[in-house]
């Protein structure tokens, strides 16, 4: 593989070191830096592959390190594939991200956060409940498996936010200030 810009994968490398490090340490809190990471991609990169695997390492880096050290469920069954593939479709969904300003990287971070929760906890209902048989298989019972959700979303929230200010702030800075100098 020949790379144009070698310090481009060093840096590819450290966010997603950072990033499952971050995942890491802040669990069980779910205070995560990933789907921010794929709003993030999916807006800025131009490489597509780049942008769905940096999000993508950092998460299976992460259940690596948690299946080897103890510290929570690394690999849990279908429902975490799944959930892989809703990172992807959020990446997919940033590709729209055209304008980059605070309205439209708020909205589609607040937007790729609910779409998480709720297609996350319906992967649970569907597909994991069938495992472990939390929640009665009617309607009522999809409701509970959502309700009982509930409390996650604003850790989830707040961290998607908070992540995505950082990642879409240092490129704003990193641009106007560091990079414009490059090129003057």
């Amino acid at each position: 593989m020949k790379v144009k810009n070698p310090s481009l994968l060093i840096v590819a490398g450290l966010v997603i070191l950072l990033a499952a490090f971050s995942r890491i340490v802040l669990f069980p809190y779910n205070f995560s830096p990933i789907l921010a990471m794929c709003i993030f991609f999916g807006a800025i990169v131009a490489d597509k592959k780049m942008a769905f695997a940096m999000p993508l390492l950092a998460m299976l880096l992460s259940d690596i390190i948690f299946e080897a050290v103890h510290r929570g469920d690394g690999f849990w069954g279908w429902g975490q594939l799944l959930d892989y593939g809703i990172f992807a479709m959020i990446t997919v969904f940033a590709f729209s991200l055209k304008k980059i300003n605070l309205p439209t990287v708020l909205g589609f971070t607040i937007g790729g956060s609910l779409l998480f929760f709720l297609l996350s906890n319906s992967v649970f209902f569907f597909v994991d409940n069938t495992i472990y048989h939390l929640y009665a298989n009617s309607f009522q019972g999809y409701l509970n498996c959502l309700e009982a959700g509930l409390p996650f979303i604003k850790n989830s929230l707040t961290a998607d936010i908070s992540y995505s200010a950082m990642f879409f702030g240092t490129y704003y800075l990193l641009n106007k200030y560091a990079f414009s100098k490059l090129t003057a």
